[in-house]
């Protein structure tokens, strides 16, 4: 089946140039598409081929990934809230947004969500409920961490001789990528860098972890103050459920955040749902967004 076409924007974010891709024609609803950690707009092609209505979507490559300015060191996470504020004000001026988020997108989505309350129409998260909670002890170690990076060696990611072999890893990583996928995903989330080899098209530098820990009890408030509807999509093989099982109080509790929330679990997949399970995971999308 032919892929769904999508057409690129450039557009200046915050002093750097974004990458944002675009599917569906420009009247139609629109929804922002916001990938994770490691990760590419284009990894949510499959679910846009796979929704049966017309719709806007929206796909930015965060800084320091796909087609947007790489930063060539240490990243700041706050900077996202940001990036995504901006992105919304150039997209859709004025009308609260509809957000999809997957994983590290979901975090972004999920705390913008809390803080501009007003700008959420609706709120997709993508197997994130958060990390597992850290303790004050842990502090001062990743401060050492943070500085031992900055002082060692530039960070590297491995880089394969061909797209082939890069999709012969992706293959090997999820043992449900179809080969189909993981070719197409090896070319629209790869980069061919100045030698001929490819890698993710990720900045190494985004491996360096944050010199701070993460705050969860901070996360959890924000998203109490959510106001939108909230539909959480787990994986049954997911980090969600493999760090909070269901049926357990912690799931529970996170779930509990979102005063207008509920939840399904797509089965048969890991925790890139958009690439194990895109017909459930459409499907799931499409009865949840209003088109009004």
């Amino acid at each position: 089946m032919p892929h769904t076409p999508s057409r690129s924007e450039k557009v200046a974010i915050r002093d750097l140039t974004y990458h944002v891709r675009h599917w569906g024609p420009e009247d139609a609803p629109a929804v922002f598409l916001l990938h994770g950690w490691m990760d590419a707009s284009a990894t949510f092609q499959f679910v846009v081929d796979a929704l049966a209505g017309e719709w806007h979507l929206i796909a930015p490559d965060w800084r320091g990934y796909g087609g947007s300015t790489w930063l060539g060191r240490a990243y700041w996470f706050p900077d996202y809230y940001a990036d995504l504020d901006a992105l919304l004000t150039h997209c859709t001026p004025g009308a609260p947004a509809r957000l999809v988020g997957h994983s590290m997108g979901a975090s972004i989505a999920g705390t913008y969500a809390a803080v501009r309350p007003e700008r959420v129409a609706q709120l997709v998260m993508m197997d994130f409920l958060g990390l597992p909670p850290t303790t004050p002890e842990d502090a001062p170690d990743k401060l050492v961490q943070w500085l031992d990076a900055l002082a060692g060696e530039p960070p590297a990611l491995r880089r394969y001789p061909s797209h082939a072999a890069l999709a012969r890893r992706l293959a090997q990583t999820n043992p449900r990528l179809t080969p189909a996928r993981a070719e197409f995903l090896s070319r629209h989330v790869g980069r061919v860098m100045d030698g001929g080899e490819v890698m993710m098209a990720c900045d190494p530098w985004h491996r360096v972890q944050a010199p701070v820990r993460y705050q969860t009890e901070d996360v959890l408030a924000g998203w109490r103050r959510i106001r939108a509807p909230v539909l959480n999509l787990l994986a049954a093989d997911g980090y969600v459920l493999q760090r909070f099982p269901l049926g357990s109080d912690a799931l529970s509790a996170r779930l509990a955040c979102f005063d207008q929330g509920r939840y399904a679990v797509i089965a048969n997949c890991g925790h890139n749902l958009q690439h194990d399970q895109p017909e459930a995971v459409a499907a799931a999308l499409e009865g949840f967004l209003e088109r009004a």
